[in-house]
């Protein structure tokens, strides 16, 4: 009977740390990342709008006529903080915004890496006076506002400064090849002192990014590789109808420049698995993702006072 009451009193003891180091874990905070109006917005898409799940209508699966950018920011329990954090760009054709399995579960996966996860709400559709075939200046312009942010926050927040990346899914993905490779200038006037900070990320990982090439066997113009690009992740499934040539050129070119950089072309997955449940070799891209962050040793402990 001692040693039931001995059992029964560790597992209450343990239950309770962890029911407090559940509650440890700040909940999702909302920025805005523009301190009114944002650069070039016109404000003549209409309202907002948010598709949610049928059977949980709490859960947003789409958003679409985003004027407002914010960032959501998620942090992780204090034990596992790393002091890492990753800006998340959701995919949808620049078009709409794949808020739930590009964004919001991404984030809730890197908090179990230890990783602050912060995605970010940017503009979409493309606004009057931007081509089809060409990319949103104004999605670059919150994209790199939100990098300079993130930055200007890391002494709050407990984040090192030299380890912010960026995540991102389909355009989602070029957007982060893009700012990636554009930080030396922005699409916009200074606004604040925010924009004094540094807008390049420090690593990158593109999953299925598209728009990357141009004309079948070259980058786009856009994005120019330099030995300066920050090492990169990249992911890609064979048959996805987003070519992954897309990921493929954009590896061989950062190979050339001497940038660190991985890829992973994997049998089958299709085009926009993000973070759905899959049997499918895809499913392995988070495993294979965290192994390549902590390799380059962006995911280490935080560094003690």
């Amino acid at each position: 009977m001692r040693i039931l009451a001995v059992s029964l009193g560790l597992f209450f003891t343990f239950g309770i740390a962890a029911a407090i180091s559940a509650a440890d874990a700040p909940g999702p905070q909302t920025i805005d990342i523009w301190p009114s109006t944002a650069p070039g917005e016109d404000g003549s898409i209409g309202e907002e709008k948010a598709d949610t799940k049928k059977d949980d209508p709490s859960v947003i699966i789409r958003l679409t006529n985003v004027t407002k950018p914010i960032i959501k920011v998620y942090r992780p329990s204090p034990e596992k903080d790393t002091g890492v954090a990753i800006l998340i760009f959701p995919g949808g054709g620049y078009t709409h915004l794949a808020w739930d399995h590009e964004g919001e579960q991404v984030a809730r996966w890197l908090n179990t890496c230890g990783v602050t996860g912060v995605v970010l709400k940017y503009r979409v559709p493309r606004r009057s006076g931007t081509a089809k075939n060409e990319p949103p200046r104004q999605a670059l312009a919150d994209a790199q506002r939100a990098v300079s942010l993130v930055r200007s926050k890391a002494g709050d927040w407990g984040i090192d400064a030299k380890r912010i990346g960026v995540l991102g899914f389909s355009a989602g993905g070029h957007l982060g090849a893009w700012v990636s490779t554009n930080y030396e200038r922005r699409p916009y006037e200074p606004v604040d002192d925010v924009d004094k900070v540094d807008c390049r990320p420090d690593f990158a990982v593109l999953i299925y990014p598209g728009g990357v090439v141009k004309g079948g066997n070259e980058l786009s113009p856009r994005i120019q590789v330099t030995s300066k690009t920050p090492p990169t992740f990249l992911a890609h499934a064979n048959d996805d109808p987003v070519s992954p040539e897309n990921s493929a050129l954009l590896y061989l070119a950062l190979k050339r420049a001497g940038v660190p950089s991985e890829l992973h072309i994997f049998a089958s997955g299709g085009h926009g698995f993000g973070m759905r449940k899959s049997d499918r070799p895809v499913a392995a891209w988070t495993t294979r993702c965290e192994e390549w962050l902590r390799d380059q040793k962006i995911l280490k402990p935080a560094a003690k006072p």
